[in-house]
């Protein structure tokens, strides 16, 4: 998709996740919404969900597509754990080089994951999503998604969250 209609799709995406989470303030929810909306209006979104940290492991969260790994393990390998080690969206072409890369599902091939913070900055999670098309996403992809997870923290924080 051209950067232009990219944009636009997660301009009127970003819209209604504003009208949608001002329902609700519990996090849970408003991560539910959000990986409902963004996998239902993004084509070459296979998967589309939220790991949480729990305890010092990812464990999974809310999520749209099929079934995910419950716990990304080991720690510190993988696109999830290199978005929490990094501190910054991590957008990943081809997820077969990616060293360390955890297969949930072999159909994946690229991969865009951005840190899920508190109302602190601190790192609770990640925003995940795969496509079954090699190099679906780009930095225009890891800026939006980063804006919308924003909107999780929104009117109560997600720090109850953390583990």
């Amino acid at each position: 998709m051209q950067n232009d209609g990219k944009t636009g799709r997660y301009e009127r995406i970003l819209w209604q996740l504003q009208e949608l989470l001002a329902k609700s303030s519990d996090p849970v929810a408003r991560m539910a919404t959000v990986a409902a909306l963004l996998h239902h209006k993004q084509p070459a979104f296979s998967w589309t969900g939220f790991y949480l940290l729990r305890d010092g492991d990812l464990v999974v969260g809310p999520y749209q597509g099929p079934v995910a790994c419950l716990v990304l393990l080991p720690r510190h390998t993988g696109v999830c754990w290199a978005a929490v080690d990094r501190g910054e969206p991590v957008v990943v072409p081809d997820v077969h080089v990616f060293p360390g890369h955890i297969a949930c599902d072999p159909r994946s091939r690229s991969e865009v994951v951005v840190p899920l913070r508190d109302e602190r900055g601190g790192i609770v999670g990640v925003l995940d999503v795969d496509s079954t098309r090699p190099a679906a996403f780009d930095e225009v992809d890891a800026a939006w998604l980063g804006r919308i997870s924003a909107l999780i923290s929104g009117a109560s924080g997600t720090s109850s969250l953390a583990g």
